[in-house]
């Protein structure tokens, strides 16, 4: 079936529906840019005073923290785990970085 077969009233719906993802596609990354901003200034203060990059019991904390925000939206939350994960992964490389400059 082509989008040319496609009833106009699913279509219309479709249409919405995407434009309604693309929205929050784009507020993701911009709340991801500003996340990183912040991180950011972390790894810099952390480099300034000679503390370690990762922080083992704050990560934990947070990933806790982001399950219970996951089960509360009914969000799987083995898979904000993992988005956290990468994301704070992420973030150590960062400091990382900022740390060796």
């Amino acid at each position: 079936m082509t989008n040319r077969e496609i009833d106009p009233s699913v279509q219309a719906e479709l249409t919405r529906l995407r434009e309604s993802i693309d929205n929050i596609d784009a507020a993701v990354v911009y709340m991801l840019a500003e996340r990183f901003k912040a991180t950011q200034q972390v790894g810099r203060l952390k480099a300034d005073h000679a503390l370690p990059p990762a922080d083992p019991a704050r990560e934990a904390r947070q990933i806790a923290r982001l399950r219970q925000l996951a089960e509360n939206a009914k969000l799987d939350p083995a898979f904000a785990e993992k988005l956290l994960n990468f994301i704070i992964a992420e973030v150590i490389r960062h400091h990382e970085t900022i740390a060796r400059s």
